[in-house]
């Protein structure tokens, strides 16, 4: 079974289709509600409903998935009843085998309550017609250069006692993403060198965004916080909230975390924890979303396609 604990819960919607094609006369029976077996669009619907709920009971790589609603409906044609089953869930991954399992079952459970009476029964065309949801249905491709700094935070690190991992990582996610990163500094825990910093890369250098790791916490000397304050002019809390709510899914200690981060005239600054997990579960909720805050920093406004 895939790990998708990572992933991040959002709204899936999947769609699907299928036809079971029968002979016009037993079209006309369903309809007078006279199939000797009872009420073939009621009795599908609920197994259909059913079959959608158990998904995971029959396909072994299929997660079991709290699903929220799904909704089947019939459509009785002339030699043919069309079967369209819609199912969501706000979960890490899709819905998509709950829909088609919904519509298969469906369909079977006609042909099983029609084969006393047509022998003509086809089921056919069972296809997933449209599926929604996840991260990459929010990622912005990246049509203009967007150039990035990351700034460590670390005695030991500055010190030379200790390599750095956490930025690192975050200059190899970014450029995942053909994000230019054009700075990338060391510095000790110095309240008064970061803003320095800070001031540099927006003012100056101009950068669409800062990223800073380490010096979070609660030790004496963890000053990224109160730094970052002090030379943001708008507060952005949404995204450390979301970041510490990821987190504390997966770890006690994300509570603990006091990040901030904000706008400084073009440049949108945030704070990341210390940690190598940290920042890597900080970056799984960030990217890709986090470049529509740039494109709005930018005055493009919003993109209409996500």
């Amino acid at each position: 079974m895939k790990d998708v604990s990572n992933k991040v819960d959002s709204l899936r919607i999947a769609l699907a289709q299928g036809r079971v094609r029968a002979k016009h006369e037993t079209i006309q029976v369903i309809k007078r509600g006279e199939v000797p077996k009872g009420n073939v669009i009621e009795i599908a619907r609920t197994a259909a409903i059913q079959a959608a709920k158990r998904t995971s009971d029959i396909i072994p790589y299929c997660h079991q998935i709290p699903l929220d609603h799904v909704a089947v409906d019939f459509e009785l044609m002339e030699n043919t009843i069309c079967v369209k089953a819609q199912v969501k869930a706000i979960w890490k991954t899709g819905v998509e085998m709950e829909a088609l399992m919904a519509v298969s079952v469906a369909a079977l459970t006609i042909y099983d309550m029609l084969k006393p009476i047509d022998d003509s029964l086809k089921i056919e065309e069972i296809v997933l017609l449209e599926k929604k949801g996840g991260k990459s249905d929010y990622a912005e491709k990246v049509t203009r250069p967007i150039r990035a700094g990351v700034v460590v935070l670390s005695d030991s690190t500055a010190r030379g006692s200790r390599q750095d991992k956490s930025g690192k990582l975050i200059e190899t996610r970014l450029k995942e993403y053909a994000i230019n990163v054009v700075a990338y500094k060391v510095l000790p825990d110095d309240k008064a060198l970061l803003i320095k910093e800070l001031i540099y890369l927006s003012d100056t250098e101009k950068l669409n965004i800062i990223m800073t790791t380490g010096g979070t916490g609660f030790s004496s000397r963890d000053i990224t916080p109160e730094a970052t304050e002090e030379v943001i002019e708008r507060i952005t809390p949404g995204i450390t909230e979301t970041i510490r709510s990821y987190g504390q899914k997966r770890t006690p200690f994300a509570m603990l975390s006091r990040s901030i981060s904000g706008i400084r005239g073009k440049t949108l600054i945030i704070n990341l924890p210390g940690s190598v997990k940290g920042v890597e579960e900080s970056l799984n909720m960030l990217l890709p979303g986090i470049f529509h805050a740039l494109r709005m920093l930018s005055d493009e406004g919003h993109n209409e396609n996500v």
